[in-house]
């Protein structure tokens, strides 16, 4: 057992897969999920990106709402180019369809993403262009830096992410009626949501421990005033896992 008591805010099937994996650790969890997703309409140029897959030197997927959703459209005739995710978890959702997929063994962000010997190989040919497959926004620090090193970037937005809606004072009245002494957070609109969320009680909450899962997801809690942020260097359960175990929830 160990003194945390958190609160997860990941969509709701993905809370129920971190609670479990807490709980077994002797870690109590609340979930008050702070991101929903709503698939966008199919769109007959995105049809036409599907069926044109083999220009692309590379597939890059960064969620597994994006993941779900990008095999509902693809037929079993897909071209055998390198496929790549930013984490485990959505590279496991592709890889269990056949697809060839890599990703970083450690770290869940695109810093790690960028650094894999595959991904370099794949742009470093003339006239590479990468397809990135996500919600909608997010993720251009990847792009940026897909161009910085020759390729060109496409993007394909398959869903959008919204905050759930929920009675003013909600956040605050959960962290103290369930004596929570810590916040996790997945993703940077994740923070933004809890943030929006706080509303008025920002202050309050901003100075409970916050894990998050990338370095520029700390900078950005970091200047919204949150206090005391730990950056888990990915969203796995393990990560997670280590830094709760890293930190005492009576001394950070």
């Amino acid at each position: 057992m160990t003194d945390w008591r958190v609160l997860l805010t990941r969509p709701a099937e993905e809370s129920l897969s971190l609670a479990a994996s807490l709980s077994a650790a002797g870690i109590f969890s609340s979930s008050l999920p702070l991101l929903d997703i709503e698939p966008l309409p199919v769109t007959p140029e995105q049809q036409a990106v599907f069926r044109d897959l083999g220009r692309f030197c590379a597939v890059i997927v960064v969620s597994k709402p994006a993941a779900r959703l990008a095999l509902q459209q693809l037929d079993h005739a897909w071209p055998q180019l390198p496929w790549f995710s930013v984490g485990a978890a959505t590279g496991q959702v592709l890889a269990d369809h056949g697809l060839n997929v890599h990703y970083p063994e450690t770290g869940d962000d695109s810093e790690a993403l960028l650094a894999l010997p595959a991904l370099r190989e794949a742009i470093a040919r003339p006239g590479a262009q990468v397809l990135i497959l996500r919600g909608e926004g997010g993720r251009e620090l990847l792009a940026e830096r897909l161009r910085e090193q020759g390729a060109s970037v496409v993007y394909l937005e398959l869903y959008r992410r919204f905050l759930p809606s929920y009675a003013a004072g909600t956040l605050m009245q959960r962290i103290q009626l369930e004596r929570l002494n810590g916040l996790v957070v997945s993703s940077g609109q994740g923070f933004l949501h809890l943030q929006a969320l706080a509303g008025a009680d920002w202050p309050a909450v901003a100075q409970l421990p916050l894990f998050v899962p990338s370095p520029r997801v700390y900078e950005m809690a970091r200047a919204a005033g949150a206090e005391k942020v730990v950056d888990c260097r990915g969203a796995s359960a393990a990560a997670l896992l280590v830094a709760l175990r890293s930190y005492s929830a009576t001394t950070l």
